[in-house]
């Protein structure tokens, strides 16, 4: 159900590939330890990269915004979707390609990074069209892409996330857009960002490493974008998946390792053990009588996740329903360890 390590995973890997939302920081705020957590993690020989679906920032920017929450990173480390829908578009379109972009800055400085020259959508020398979040993008441009799709203009998006956190809470990301101009054109994307293909592979081909193991929050892109590579992968339970989501997840959405918080990255991980009707971890035993899940023993928050998460799985394998969570109580963290996603 989940794989082992008897070695920490930092040094298992040569690569660590972090997701920044909901791993790294949540809005302006760092995730409790990750600072700490990274900066251990620099200390050995492991590269590390930071990537993200979101298009709008240039790395420079994304630099800033890990150095304000004690994060060191560079430019270099830094891959976006954005880049990855450029690399597509440049070996397609090669040097000084005209292309239409929707989007937002971090989009158009990636566009220039490759050699090609990004225009408006209603510019006739345009090859293709690329599109990303962008605040500021206006309905005039987005119908003129749309016809422009409709009539056989080549288009590639730099993401398919239907949401976006904010301050005021979550809201419309670039998948809506997405969503809208494939159904009015009739025409599929092609998808640059997780769970596709092209930002992991671009991620390796910038940093290097020949053993990554991809860190996320998220199973529908982090976890599933990591299984689409044939990599490794860890969810780490401070971000968007909480004990719901993880009753639900179906084998493409299941993560190698789990883990509380970034600590995971420093610790071997034991294999779940099936043990009667039930799956045992550590000191924590679960299974799923009648459908509901239950919960017993006492040890390692970590653990706890790693058996509630066999037990789950099975049951969803057997029935085909998730089991029901509602009321299951997650042990706390310790104080300064993880902000957890509690379950409902």
């Amino acid at each position: 159900m989940l794989g082992a390590s008897k070695q920490p995973l930092a040094a298992a890997y040569d690569l660590v590939m972090f997701d920044l939302d909901g791993v790294v920081y949540i809005e302006s705020a760092p995730v409790p330890g990750a600072p700490e957590h990274l900066a251990r993690l620099r200390e050995g020989s492991t590269r590390l990269a930071f990537i993200t679906n979101n298009a709008s920032r240039p790395p420079a920017a994304v630099v800033e915004k890990l150095s304000g929450i004690g994060v060191v990173a560079d430019q270099d480390e830094v891959v976006t979707s954005a880049q990855a829908a450029a690399h597509l578009l440049a070996e397609r379109h090669g040097e000084g390609g005209v292309i239409a972009c929707l989007g937002g800055a971090g989009l158009e400085e990636a566009l220039r990074a490759v050699g090609l020259e990004p225009t408006t959508v209603d510019d006739s020398r345009a090859v293709a069209l690329a599109t990303g979040y962008g605040p500021d993008v206006v309905w005039r441009d987005v119908m003129r892409a749309a016809m422009r799709v409709r009539d056989g203009l080549f288009w590639v998006a730099s993401n398919t996330d239907l949401s976006l956190p904010t301050r005021f809470g979550q809201a419309p990301g670039h998948g809506v857009l997405v969503d809208m101009l494939e159904r009015f054109s009739g025409v599929k994307a092609v998808v640059a960002g997780k769970p596709q293909r092209p930002l992991l592979d671009e991620t390796i081909r910038r940093i290097g490493g020949s053993n990554p193991l991809m860190v996320g929050d998220r199973l529908d892109t982090d976890i599933e974008g990591a299984g689409n590579i044939g990599i490794d992968s860890l969810l780490v339970m401070t971000g968007v998946t909480g004990l719901p989501e993880l009753a639900s997840a179906g084998p493409e959405l299941r993560p190698t390792y789990l883990s509380v918080d970034l600590a995971g990255l420093f610790v071997p991980h034991p294999e779940p053990e099936s043990v009667g009707d039930g799956w045992r971890c550590g000191g924590w035993q679960a299974q799923v009588p009648d459908g509901r899940l239950e919960v017993s023993g006492e040890g390692e928050v970590g653990d706890w996740w790693r058996a509630v998460a066999a037990a789950v799985w099975e049951h969803l394998d057997a029935s085909g329903t998730a089991a029901e969570v509602a009321g299951v109580a997650v042990p706390p963290t310790d104080p300064g360890v993880g902000r957890g996603n509690l379950g409902a």
